[in-house]
């Protein structure tokens, strides 16, 4: 018998271009890392806020936030009622705001949802500061094939007052959302894998390309003016990221991927389709993706501000009269209430996503119990960066505490960052102009 290679978890290899890379998380390494709990984020944004109904309409009930109290507990609004399956995992969150927000334009909420910069220079030479969901990814890279996965409802990441994607790399540059299915399946999944020497050849082949067109880019940014810099800025990161991913690939391709069931897959569905179909599609991928443990990182920009992008025209597909931006501007009860219904078709989604991520099973429990769940908006009524809608889920397992409507005054937003990190098992000193963790909430062991 021979003996088992035991490999040091801090162990590194040196990656295709000289890259130094922490090893995947194998066998070899023994009990102390291989059962190690999964730490998991996602973030979901929806724009332009949510629908809270003035009080003279009436609307009480269709309030985004709970605004009754039964038997010591919240109630759910007609809005998230869908949710209260959920209660014993979810919890909202009032009060909260980014410092910086007033100070932004409030047509790119979205830009500093997980940021809290000041945008269009936190510092100079750049244009916003790191994101939440890639700072996560900077610490659970090692563990998964993929280190985040970034989507949105347009795909790219738009143009500077009206981006499309909500993460930022640690250079605060944004980076390149995916809105395709089937490419999003066929990246994370491989379904239409090579022979293993093949796609090592293709890797291989597409990193020295990438290399090549940035040497080129940067003789070129000497003779560019402001706007295309920029322009150029947005295209290296896109290399950057894909590069990024390729090197992933390359260290985990000879490792098996869980086997999973992808019948209830429609990798037809599109954005430009039937938004329902199309959301309960992208969420199953991400929820098989978590499952798989692909990544532990996923930010999904649901929609755009300003009535930017494809989504806009949702709330029509679904039978309401006026687009989803118009309805966030609705002042009158009707249009509240229609604005009130779009928030039920999202909450809707939402349970099914849930539901899914409880059916996957953990080592000591499920998925959603190993994952915190953001989602929320950059704005409350229109254009409003105060008291920012908020809810999450999950993370029982990550010392999460739920099923409460939680507010303590004005929050800063980057204090409930600083939180989740803590509860990642990231052990920053801060987050953005964070002045601490949120005590007294649902993050028990922050």
């Amino acid at each position: 018998m021979t003996t088992p290679v035991r490999i040091d978890r801090r162990a590194f290899l040196k990656g295709i271009g000289g890259a130094t890379l922490a090893l995947p998380v194998l066998d070899a390494m023994g009990a102390e890392v291989t059962n190690q709990m999964p730490r998991r984020f996602c973030a979901l944004y929806t724009a332009n806020g949510m629908s809270l109904p003035k009080d003279e309409h009436g609307l009480s009930d269709w309030h985004w936030f709970p605004t009754a109290e039964r038997n010591g507990q919240f109630v759910f609004g007609k809005s998230t009622e869908p949710l209260s399956p959920f209660r014993k995992q979810l919890s909202f969150m009032g009060g909260l705001y980014h410092p910086s927000g007033p100070k932004a334009d409030p047509h790119t909420c979205s830009d500093m949802w997980l940021t809290g910069a000041p945008l269009h220079n936190p510092k100079p030479g750049t244009y916003n500061s790191v994101g939440l969901d890639q700072v996560i990814a900077l610490h659970t890279k090692q563990y998964c094939r993929q280190p985040s996965l970034v989507l949105s409802i347009d795909a790219g990441t738009g143009f500077l007052s009206r981006t499309g994607t909500i993460s930022y790399s640690l250079e605060g540059r944004p980076i390149p959302a995916e809105n395709n299915p089937r490419r999003i399946f066929n990246r994370l999944f491989r379904g239409d894998r090579e022979s293993l020497q093949s796609e090592r050849e293709k890797l291989q082949r597409r990193i020295k390309l990438v290399d090549a067109v940035a040497e080129s880019a940067r003789s070129l940014d000497k003779q560019l003016g402001h706007s295309d810099r920029e322009r150029m800025d947005q295209y290296l990161t896109s290399l950057n990221e894909m590069e990024s991913r390729l090197i992933a690939s390359e260290r985990w391709i000879d490792i098996p991927i869980k086997k999973q069931d992808y019948s209830h897959l429609n990798l037809d569905a599109t954005s430009e389709g039937e938004p329902a179909e199309y959301y309960r599609t992208m969420f199953d991928l991400i929820a098989l993706a978590f499952d798989a443990d692909i990544t532990r990182s996923v930010a999904f920009m649901l929609n755009r501000e300003d009535g930017m992008g494809i989504s806009d025209t949702f709330p029509l597909k679904l039978g309401l009269t006026k687009t989803h931006h118009n309805l966030s501007h609705a002042g009158d009860k009707e249009g509240q209430l229609q604005f009130a219904k779009y928030d039920l078709f999202l909450s809707q989604q939402l349970a099914q996503f849930f539901q899914r991520l409880n059916s996957y099973q953990d080592r000591n429990g499920t998925v959603l119990d190993n994952t915190i769940v953001l989602f929320g908006s950059g704005a409350s009524t229109t254009h409003n960066p105060r008291n920012l809608p908020t809810l999450i889920a999950g993370g029982a397992n990550l010392g999460l505490k739920h099923g409460a409507y939680w507010r303590n005054g004005e929050t800063r937003m980057a204090n409930v960052y600083l939180s989740i990190l803590r509860s990642m098992g990231i052990e920053q000193e801060s987050f953005a102009d964070s002045t601490g963790t949120v005590s007294n909430s649902i993050f028990s062991k922050a």
